[in-house]
């Protein structure tokens, strides 16, 4: 069996590639909100002193935009999936490595690629079960508010 056809492998790159997409995907959107935050917050001192008209109105759109954003960082945690996704994607690479080199905890086991299995699978649902956890939390959060 070519490393190619083994199931075991192509699970473990498809959930490094799969973390990887993703927290690429919630760093990419959680930096995009956040420069956008700060460049409105740092126009809204400056509006007075410009001659645009109804420039009340523009300060006021420009704080509720941020208090949109906001709400969506917390609501959606992208800060908080882009690190959680990084590390597991980085814990999966490494067992990957670990693997390959037949290193321990894989040298001198009697199936190495049955223990690959498990340890991908335990850190897959890891990250499973702490989503999981985020998300109940937010839910009992959003109820009490």
């Amino acid at each position: 069996m070519t490393a190619d056809a083994d199931p075991v492998i192509e699970r473990l790159e498809d959930q490094i590639s799969w973390y990887d997409r993703k927290s690429s995907s919630n760093q990419r959107i959680y930096k995009r909100i956040k420069v956008t935050e700060i460049v409105a917050a740092a126009v809204i001192p400056f509006l007075p002193a410009l001659p645009i008209p109804n420039v009340s109105w523009v300060a006021g759109a420009l704080g509720v935009v941020i208090t949109v954003l906001e709400g969506l960082l917390h609501l959606n945690q992208y800060q908080q999936n882009w690190i959680a996704y990084r590390s597991t994607c980085e814990s999966l690479k490494h067992e990957k490595y670990v693997y390959i080199a037949k290193a321990s905890p894989y040298a001198g086991v009697a199936d190495p690629r049955a223990l690959l299995a498990e340890r991908v699978e335990s850190l897959v649902s890891q990250e499973h079960a702490k989503w999981a956890s985020a998300q109940q939390e937010t839910t009992k959060k959003q109820a009490a508010a």
